[in-house]
């Protein structure tokens, strides 16, 4: 009888040691084995739904670009010993009254206005070299025209495009250009926006409001402020 008790525990203890030397040893051996993927039971798999919303951030200058680009007239003028200057203005308001610069359009010289391609009929009201202003009449209505932007909000590093036309093969076409406030004052909007071509054309806000009539030199735009167009056009 003793000994058929010492065999039990011997054989209880031997079922302990196998079952610690099968999962602390033995097991986790086969498990790395190759043979033994197929039956290896795959972990949990925990998935955490997430929503990504992914903003084009160009897509509100596209959007913004064509809103106000039928606002732009082309501006073209040969002057009385042949030169031939080109640029763009602006419409200020839906009867046909807009702006451009007045070195776009100096005394004596022949002048055409362009709308979506399409020579316009016009008047000269007054040109002003001071302010290098020049506003017009267009003897159209319906015009469309952009929204004015609030000088008193603008801020330096705000994003900034302008847009304006230029002429190939004497087919006048829109240009669009994009950059940054870098300073700003009562009579000047300065850019980092490099465009050579872009006289009279207008610079607007992100949201497409107008905030200037831009000027060219050999290096960064600037830009007359809306404040001094709207002030020269008495609105």
């Amino acid at each position: 009888m003793p000994q058929t008790i010492l065999k039990l525990i011997g054989v209880f203890i031997l079922g302990i040691l196998g079952g610690i030397f099968g999962s602390q040893i033995l097991g986790p051996y086969l498990v790395e084995v190759p043979f033994f993927y197929l039956y290896r039971e795959p972990p949990p798999i925990y998935i955490n739904k997430t929503e990504k919303i992914i903003i084009q951030e160009n897509t509100a200058l596209i959007n913004a670009i064509e809103k106000v680009e039928k606002a732009i007239i082309g501006v073209k003028a040969v002057t009385k010993k042949g030169r031939v200057l080109e640029g763009s203005g602006l419409i200020m308001t839906s009867d046909g009254l807009a702006v451009t610069l007045a070195d776009l359009v100096p005394q004596g010289a022949n002048f055409s206005f362009y709308f979506e391609g399409k020579k316009l009929e016009y008047q000269i009201l007054k040109r002003d070299s001071k302010k290098n202003l020049a506003l017009i009449k267009i003897e159209e209505n319906n015009m469309p025209t952009a929204s004015f932007g609030n000088f008193d909000k603008t801020k330096p590093g705000e994003r900034v495009f302008l847009v304006g036309t230029i002429f190939e093969k004497e087919e006048p076409k829109k240009i669009t250009n994009e950059g940054i406030i870098k300073y700003f004052g009562d009579d000047l909007i300065q850019t980092n926006i490099y465009e050579k071509r872009a006289a009279g054309s207008a610079l607007f806000d992100i949201e497409g409001r107008v905030l200037g009539l831009n000027q060219t030199t050999d290096e960064e735009v600037s830009a007359i402020p809306i404040s001094k167009l709207k002030e020269f056009a008495n609105l």
